[in-house]
């Protein structure tokens, strides 16, 4: 698939997750709009990357200007954030697609499986949001560690959920892009798998005391 330069806004682009993503997609020729509740901040992550490419590829803002400008949105906020965030940039969100990367950890026990109630919390945000937004799950067991580091080949895949098939593959075709394996994993509601995930992940990276343990897909082609 044949990814068209988008310009993209990530709504929490100034923290590990979403700077990473940002700082990958800059690098491969797509305008990055980092969005935050804190402007500064989100001018100072743009800085970053712009200095780290030498070239200006991102600019910074607030999550709503951020969402108003943008073809495709990413929401890279803590699950305490989650809802709050997507409410209040409703109105920039329709007609759009919402890649949401959201786990929902619930400190201090991040290493053991705390599903909210329903189960998948993207899912729960398409209920939010309705037709008008095509929410795509993905991201959530890639390490910030791999992905800030440029030209490192990331031995991690992505699992990509959507209950609208095009959007999915979009999605599975923005990782593949940026160097990751990606594979469309069915609709939205398959989600809470690769949520759950992410503790089980944190809890073989402090047993085996690595930074960024992922998962890999046998079977199939990664091409």
């Amino acid at each position: 698939m044949t990814i068209p330069r988008m310009t993209i806004a990530i709504l929490g682009g100034a923290g590990k997750e979403g700077s990473g993503l940002a700082l990958r997609w800059a690098d491969a020729g797509h305008h990055i709009i980092i969005g935050s509740r804190d402007p500064a901040r989100a001018q100072e992550a743009a800085a970053a990357i712009n200095a780290a490419l030498g070239r200006e590829a991102a600019s910074g803002t607030d999550n709503l200007a951020a969402a108003k400008k943008a073809e495709l949105v990413v929401l890279a906020v803590p699950y305490a954030a989650q809802q709050a965030t997507v409410a209040a940039v409703r109105a920039a969100l329709s007609g759009k697609i919402l890649i949401d990367v959201t786990v929902p950890l619930v400190p201090p026990k991040v290493a053991q499986v705390q599903l909210p109630e329903g189960g998948s919390a993207v899912e729960a945000v398409q209920r939010m949001l309705g037709e008008a937004v095509k929410v795509v799950s993905a991201f959530q067991n890639i390490s910030a560690h791999h992905l800030t580091h440029l030209g490192e080949a990331v031995d991690c895949d992505v699992l990509v959920c959507a209950d609208d098939k095009d959007a999915g593959e979009l999605v599975v075709g923005l990782a593949r892009e940026i160097g990751l394996g990606a594979f469309y994993a069915g609709v939205l509601a398959n989600s809470v798998v690769a949520e759950a995930l992410t503790s089980v992940l944190i809890a073989l990276n402090r047993r085996y005391k690595v930074p960024g343990a992922g998962i890999r897909i046998t079977g199939i082609s990664r091409d």
